[in-house]
């Protein structure tokens, strides 16, 4: 059985998902932090939840939201501390690491790269046969990665997709 952590990082709302390889949730939820609070408790609080994750399941793989641009740097800052916490327990614990574009996972789940955040809930709750969509949306997105992590793996998709991923994984390779 292989688990696979999905991670939708953030400093203030950090969602976390646990999926097992036949589509199944096995954990789910939200660290969350304090605005006023000195960044680098924020950062350490998260860090130590996350690597407890880790701990606990020993997944296979840990698949996180890749930062992207947006309009508020200290939300991408915030994004980007807890990508590199969780890199750093990632290589503690030999867990490979992978990384996902908001619209690679919005297509794993949904079929489409630009779906809204309410579709990607629905989806993972009928992909992972939960009862409610999970809530709030970090929680989604964590879900949705790990579901996307999962189908990657499995090499679910187009043949041009597949193609896609092929020459991503060769430039990483290249990039280190």
């Amino acid at each position: 059985m292989a688990l696979i952590l999905g991670v939708d990082p953030g400093l203030t709302r950090c969602g976390f998902g646990v999926v097992e390889s036949g589509l199944k949730a096995v954990d789910f939820g939200l660290f969350q932090t304090t605005a006023g609070t000195d960044p680098r408790d924020r950062v350490g609080m998260i860090a130590i939840e996350l690597e407890k994750l880790i701990l606990k399941y020993k997944p296979d793989l840990i698949a996180l939201e890749r930062v992207f641009a947006q309009a508020n740097l200290r939300s991408v800052m915030g994004v980007a501390q807890i990508s590199g916490a969780l890199m750093a327990s990632a290589h503690k614990h030999d867990v490979p690491l992978q990384f996902f574009t908001p619209s690679e996972v919005k297509l794993a789940v949904t079929g489409h790269g630009r779906a809204a955040k309410d579709q990607v809930a629905q989806m993972v709750a009928t992909l992972l046969k939960l009862e409610e969509k999970p809530k709030p949306a970090d929680v989604a997105d964590a879900l949705a990665v790990a579901v996307c992590a999962h189908k990657r793996a499995l090499g679910v998709g187009t043949a041009a997709q597949q193609k896609w991923v092929a020459a991503a994984k060769k430039a990483n390779r290249r990039l280190g």
